[in-house]
């Protein structure tokens, strides 16, 4: 499957942005889904998962209530951020697993295919 990640760009902190994720097909290989960040010399971090049956978990520590993850009947899952901070400012990628090990939502490692990424930077 492929992913393709959409609607990054510049935004002003306390602003709204709506990423977009659309995989190539609606498989097994998207039952489950998430979307990673990487800021400029640090490590990819988790930001929210999205399950088949529409159980969300996030990254309480940087999102803080802030984003929210949904997924349609497709094959297309978003990402809604709120109140964003310069802090927010990263390469945002989504990623898709068949298989879901509990507890195991935030581990990069765990997901089968990662999409190019998208591009939001927040100024102050």
């Amino acid at each position: 499957v492929q992913l393709q990640a959409s609607g990054g760009g510049l935004v002003q902190a306390g602003g709204s942005r709506r990423l977009t994720c659309k995989a190539s097909e609606r498989s097994l290989d998207t039952s489950h889904m998430a979307w990673f960040r990487q800021a400029p010399g640090k490590e990819r971090e988790f930001v929210a998962f999205i399950g088949f049956r529409g159980e969300t978990t996030y990254n309480l520590n940087s999102v803080k209530g802030r984003f929210t993850i949904s997924r349609d009947n497709e094959n297309t899952v978003y990402l809604q951020m709120d109140n964003l901070t310069p802090e927010d400012t990263a390469i945002y990628y989504c990623a898709a697993r068949r298989f879901l090990r509990r507890g195991s939502e935030a581990n990069p490692f765990e997901y089968d295919a990662f999409g190019p990424g998208t591009q939001v930077t927040v100024s102050s």
